[in-house]
């Protein structure tokens, strides 16, 4: 295991890389110049559209939810103590879906003359609060006499995200062409319409969440010995049991509902960073925010140039490298078994 500070300057040194490479790359390529120029406002009128409006908050917008969804996932894993877990657990993403597909099928119906910016902002509201009233229903029925209990959590998250998905199912059978196709396109993620204005109301929440989950990392850690013995080692249980699901819920809700959903982000970077760096949550928590940040933005740079001047959804780029991924840990854990 390689020394703290050598890891995180290298994993601080990739993010800028990729941060800056997103600057340049995409269907309108700058040369460093033609940059150079945009940021100090010498380029012209499209130029510095280009940079200020169109890709600095969209490579912001990518580092935030990358950042956000590898760290929920690490935490998520922790709280469960299964290396396989991921906020999708707790009904986040299902009651997302759900509520958006509400939004889009029916909420359209009274929003049709509206402005496209407001029938955007009630699809993202909406799987906002679908996002939190899911999660509240998981943690609900998971807690009773003071205590969450993490196996009915479990259970209670797939039970939920059956229903919501049933829900969802129905609302498709209802929907119109047009609405389909909306739906179809939001749920395999894109960073297209990332604006300052999304930058600066998700920034907040999202480098909050990092940070509060950050400060449980010792008892995630102590958590990996079991709940009794954190308890023991003095750690009140319950209460960071809550603080984790509150804050995966704020934050993963906040990033489906600016990008639609965004799959394997939050199960691969934590397991490459155990598999690298071990299970130390104080250092798997943190770095899992700078690495997901730049498998983000390498993403959403490829989403957006194998294809120009189209767009591939993001979802799909991080599904082709996560469902691998997932096959090989099955297959890696199966070897390991086998040698028992």
């Amino acid at each position: 295991m390689r020394s703290f500070s050598a890891v995180f300057f290298a994993l601080i040194a990739l993010l800028s890389l990729t941060l800056l490479g997103g600057v340049f790359v995409g269907a309108y390529e700058l040369a460093p110049a033609e940059l150079w120029l945009a940021l100090t406002g010498q380029s012209t009128d499209l130029q510095q559209f280009l940079v200020w409006q169109v890709r600095i908050p969209r490579l912001l917008l990518a580092l935030l939810v990358g950042a956000a969804l590898a760290t929920t996932g690490a935490a998520t894993q922790g709280l469960f103590r299964n290396p396989l877990a991921e906020p999708t657990l707790i009904g986040v993403t299902s009651g997302a879906m759900l509520f958006a597909a509400a939004a889009m099928v029916l909420s359209f119906r009274f929003l049709a003359a509206a402005p496209a910016w407001l029938q955007q902002g009630a699809v993202s509201v909406a799987a906002f609060c679908g996002a939190l009233v899911t999660t509240g229903l998981v943690y609900r029925l998971a807690s009773g006499r003071g205590r969450v209990n993490v196996a009915t959590m479990l259970l209670a998250g797939i039970a939920i995200a059956a229903l919501t998905s049933a829900g969802t199912g129905l609302l498709i059978y209802q929907s119109s062409e047009q609405q389909l196709r909306d739906l179809t396109f939001w749920t395999l993620g894109s960073l297209g319409g990332a604006r300052w204005g999304q930058v600066l109301g998700a920034g907040p929440i999202i480098l909050a969440g990092v940070y509060f989950l950050h400060r449980d990392a010792l008892a995630l850690n102590a958590f990996l010995l079991g709940e009794r013995e954190a308890a023991q080692l003095g750690f009140r249980v319950q209460r960071v049991k809550r603080r984790v699901i509150i804050w995966t819920a704020l934050v993963v809700g906040t990033c489906i509902s600016l990008t639609g959903i965004i799959g394997f982000v939050g199960l691969v970077i934590p397991h490459l960073l155990r598999i690298w760096q071990g299970t130390d949550y104080r250092r798997l928590l943190l770095f899992s925010a700078l690495l997901g940040g730049s498998f983000l933005l390498v993403a959403d740079t490829l989403a957006r140039t194998i294809v120009a001047p189209a767009e591939l959804p993001i979802g799909i780029l991080t599904a082709l490298v996560g469902a691998p991924f997932f096959l090989w840990l099955l297959l890696r854990e199966r070897g390991k078994n086998a040698l028992l």
